[in-house]
């Protein structure tokens, strides 16, 4: 997800530099939802990792 993230990110840059601004911003706005979508589901399996503890 965060490779997606990176992608739409660069296509945002790109579509900047070439002057369209409507894809542009639409690509930037994908890539921030996906990366908020990452960070949500990275912290909640951080959460649920730390909370089952050590089993041997």
């Amino acid at each position: 997800m965060l490779y997606y993230a990176l992608v739409f990110f660069i296509i945002a840059v790109i579509a900047g530099l070439l002057g369209f601004g409507v894809i542009a911003s639409a690509a930037a706005g994908i890539a921030k939802i996906l990366f908020f979508v990452f960070l949500v589901l990275f912290v909640v399996t951080l959460i649920g990792h730390a909370s089952r503890g050590r089993t041997v």
